[in-house]
């Protein structure tokens, strides 16, 4: 080679690396994700957290927190403004004698993005046919809808459906439905014709406040978000974990400003006394935390940072134990 030209050499080779390669026009994006699964080993029970999809909402939906407020925790934690990212989660628990589903997801009732329960839980290894009890928080659609596949026939064909007297009382009572809002007429609706393929079979069954569903599991009132909404105390081997329902859509606002409510909430002082009672009770005890939406898997912990501030603490992903 000329030596005029040597010194361009290092130019030329850092040309050619530049251009694509063969190798990458042979792998395009996959443009897919990871099975929306994940699983905990509490005690002798193993719970699967179960990924339905996630929605975005508008920061206008919450109440009692100024603009500048909520773009200010907002921030904080890298959450869009006006449209937050809100997941929907269900979980799995398998005693080793009942396998038992808490909330169903949505199906596609609120659109595309949301539905995916029966799929990851069958990525998890589970047939719905496998499922003995599914217990229900509460009875708005993107926690039953999935009761049913397309044609409207139960996708749970062997499982008891386990519901809150109060919340089957409120959401399934003509006569309520007739004296509501037009604005929520859609969400009793979908109540009616999601139960009625189960209370058809017999298989939808109302519990009472404070009933052990499965030696395990127990119901705990959590009222507010609904008439009904219940959490669901799972223990085992000493260990516990409370499933609380929508206790929290917005968990980069509500832990911080549990005084915060959201339009859904159909008693709104309600709800936030029972956030604010719960998330004390659970920061005090440290008691494992699971939550329909918080972001997947929607397992950890609450810390109390005083003056009736919390944080969310989500779980480390670990390895299952060995389950002697």
């Amino acid at each position: 080679m000329p030596r005029l030209l040597r010194p361009l050499l290092p130019l030329a080779l850092a040309a050619l690396l530049s251009l694509p390669s063969l190798a990458r026009a042979e792998a395009p994006q996959l443009q897919t994700q990871v099975p929306g699964y994940y699983r905990h080993q509490l005690g002798q029970f193993e719970v699967t957290a179960l990924f339905d999809g996630a929605i975005e909402l508008d920061t206008k939906l919450l109440k009692n927190a100024t603009p500048t407020d909520l773009q200010r925790l907002l921030s904080w934690m890298f959450v869009g403004n006006p449209k937050m990212q809100t997941a929907v989660n269900a979980y799995l628990i398998n005693t080793g004698r009942n396998l038992v589903l808490v909330d169903a997801g949505a199906a596609k009732l609120f659109g595309p993005s949301l539905g995916y329960v029966l799929e990851n839980l069958k990525a998890a290894g589970y047939e719905p046919a496998q499922v003995d009890t599914v217990v229900i928080t509460h009875l708005h659609g993107d926690h039953m809808g999935g009761l049913n596949d397309a044609g409207g026939k139960p996708v749970f064909a062997k499982a008891k459906v386990l519901v809150p007297q109060a919340e089957h009382d409120f959401w399934l009572s003509p006569a309520v439905a007739d004296k509501a809002p037009e604005g929520m007429q859609p969400f009793f609706r979908m109540a009616r014709e999601t139960a009625a393929p189960y209370q058809a079979s017999g298989q939808w069954q109302p519990f009472a406040d404070g009933a052990e569903l499965v030696p395990g599991v127990r119901a705990v009132a959590a009222n507010g978000h609904t008439p009904g909404h219940t959490a669901y105390a799972v223990e085992s081997g000493g260990q516990k974990l409370l499933i609380w329902g929508d206790l929290v859509h917005a968990h980069a606002v509500q832990f911080a400003k549990p005084g915060v409510s959201i339009e859904f909430d159909v008693n709104q002082k309600q709800a936030i006394a029972t956030r604010r009672a719960v998330l004390k009770s659970v920061a005090a005890s440290k008691s494992l935390v699971a939550g329909m939406h918080l972001p997947f898997p929607g397992l950890g912990h609450v810390r109390a940072e005083g003056g009736g501030r919390y944080a969310w603490v989500p779980v480390e992903f670990s390895p299952l134990p060995q389950v002697k």
